[in-house]
């Protein structure tokens, strides 16, 4: 876990969460996922609109290996979608932590982001994990 960013919050299901600080988060997958995944060829982005609870499956992510359903790590509502991944599914093997963000959400409890692992806790689960 080399390159983990340590302003990011991370669920053991290995998505991370960016706190945008008005209130909203980003979500996408984590460098680990995308390595898992293989080539990224579609991404089942959410609707702008839809509500979604803390661990819920909000989104589909289909590489040339397998379809993995992602996470909702925070719960809220769906504001915006990186509607760049609708062509460029690729962003998230190549940038999974800028640009192959998957949604922004409007959070329902900031404090649910308490819950989640710091880049120090996640890179000890991974290591235990491997």
């Amino acid at each position: 876990m080399s390159n983990l960013p340590t302003d990011l919050k991370y669920a053991p299901s290995h998505e991370w969460v960016r706190d945008n600080g008005d209130g909203t988060v980003t979500l996408g997958i984590t460098e680990f996922a995308q390595e898992q995944l293989g080539d990224v060829v579609f991404v089942e982005l959410p609707e702008v609109g839809r509500s979604v609870d803390a661990g819920e499956e909000f989104s589909v992510v289909e590489s040339v290996k397998a379809a993995s359903d992602i996470y909702a790590a925070v719960g809220g509502e769906v504001i915006e979608v990186n509607e760049q991944l609708e062509d460029s599914p690729e962003l998230i093997n190549e940038s999974p932590f800028e640009n192959g963000w998957i949604c922004k959400l409007k959070l329902a409890d900031a404090a649910e982001l308490d819950k989640l692992l710091d880049a120090g806790a996640y890179a000890e689960r991974m290591a235990d994990e491997h």
